[in-house]
């Protein structure tokens, strides 16, 4: 079920079916010059709107923004801190679970180090805290990385490269315009550096598209 378009009465019904609920979590980031800002967000949400299909479990609304730390710097990223984060996800959460939801799943199209951290971290101490509370935090790529790299032509694909642009083709092909090379920069890490934008770029490949077919 769709919480967003949920009444208060059908969510009352639908409670005594489930008491889990699914919370995605996207970016507004850059993605090269060819796919949208709302990439993370719009692969992750369409996906799950068909997982909720398959299963009787609440869907909420995708949390737009995310913490970005590369891309930062880049037109159109905007991002949030890793305590707004975790104070987030706290925020969501406990009040589902004082609705009478008992099982999440927080399920993040966007793969940053930090990011992902921070939902571990708010996962935690929700375990902690809130008794009978059973709290999945996950990136599906870290899951089938594996897999797609096996399909994917290009080498270490990764970041708005040939899996996303070929995942946005197949769920919202008029928002992908055209294709191309993007320039990224290559970071020193372990290193932590303040201008991103200056470091050596490195040339990433969005072409060659699986254009996956998701039913």
């Amino acid at each position: 079920m769709l919480l967003e378009n949920a009444t208060m009465k059908e969510f009352k019904q639908h409670l005594k079916k489930t008491k889990t609920i699914i919370i995605p979590f996207g970016t507004v980031e850059e993605h090269g010059n060819h796919l949208p800002l709302n990439t993370d967000t719009l692969i992750i949400y369409e996906v799950l709107k068909r997982v909720i299909k398959k299963r009787k479990v609440f869907l909420a609304p995708p949390v737009y923004y995310g913490v970005c730390t590369s891309t930062n710097q880049h037109p159109g990223t905007i991002s949030i801190t890793p305590e707004t984060l975790r104070r987030l996800i706290r925020d969501l959460v406990k009040d589902a679970y004082d609705k009478g939801l008992r099982t999440f799943f927080l399920i993040s199209g966007h793969g940053g180090g930090l990011h992902s951290a921070a939902m571990k971290e708010a996962a935690e101490n929700l375990v902690a805290d809130l008794k009978g509370i059973r709290i999945a935090p996950l990136c599906p790529y870290d899951m089938i990385y594996k897999e797609l790299s096996e399909i994917a032509d290009t080498p270490n694909d990764s970041h708005a490269g040939e899996i996303e642009t070929s995942l946005v083709l197949a769920l919202a092909p008029e928002l992908v315009k055209g294709r191309s090379k993007e320039d990224y920069p290559k970071l020193p890490k372990p290193f932590v550096v303040k201008d991103k934008a200056a470091q050596k770029k490195i040339t990433r490949n969005c072409q060659s598209p699986l254009l996956l077919k998701i039913k």
